[in-house]
């Protein structure tokens, strides 16, 4: 079974309409930056819905550079159960954090080396832009990332859309997808209809038609 991550969840309603559509993983976006932002408050009133409502929902909190501290009060206000970490973070850092958490790699990396996890996901593998930390909507290296596939149980993400995911599953056979922008009407927006259509895309492939 490919994971299906929506990530950038801004709003319960979009939180449910994920869940409904057939997400396995939702993320949380708390790098200020970016136009998937999310308060803590707000999200800790969202959590508080689905740990009820939907308790086998995974769910992920996504940082660039913040502190560990910041981390791990955000994880425990929140509930959340996983920290992405997409930015620049050390081995001494993730290590202060495991094993609640697992590495964003821009690319495709060298060696993973300070950075290994034994549960899944491994990691996520994104598109390299400069200067961007995620959510650019630029597909990874494919190529390289099967390769990784064959080792590690990885999220792939990086431009995956209702159109390209089935591609991307048949090619890189990921642990699981991760898609933000692929999913949204607007910046930040999720839409119901292309959720739905991207989890289908995924699923089809489970069920022998490849």
């Amino acid at each position: 079974m490919t994971i299906v991550k929506i990530c950038g969840i801004k709003t319960l309603k979009d939180a449910l309409a994920a869940i409904e559509a057939g997400a396995d993983y939702l993320g949380f976006n708390f790098y200020p930056k970016s136009v998937r932002f999310i308060e803590k408050s707000a999200c800790a009133e969202i959590v508080s819905v689905l740990k009820r409502e939907h308790p086998q929902i995974k769910l992920v909190g996504v940082f660039v550079n913040s502190s560990v501290e910041e981390i791990k009060d955000i994880l425990q206000t929140c509930s959340l159960d996983l920290a992405q970490l997409h930015g620049d973070e050390t081995p001494e850092l993730f290590a202060q954090l495991a094993p609640r958490a697992f590495r964003a790699f821009r690319g495709i990396p060298a060696s993973i080396a300070g950075y290994e996890r034994s549960q899944a996901p491994a990691m996520l593998i994104d598109a390299a832009v400069q200067g961007i930390y995620g959510g650019s909507g630029v597909t990874a290296d494919w190529t390289a990332a099967a390769k990784l596939a064959q080792q590690y149980p990885l999220l792939l993400a990086g431009g995956l859309t209702p159109e390209n995911v089935a591609e991307a599953v048949r090619s890189v056979k990921p642990w699981g997808v991760d898609v933000a922008s692929g999913v949204e009407s607007a910046p930040g927006k999720k839409d119901a209809g292309k959720m739905i259509q991207f989890v289908k895309e995924v699923k089809r492939l489970e069920i022998g038609n490849w």
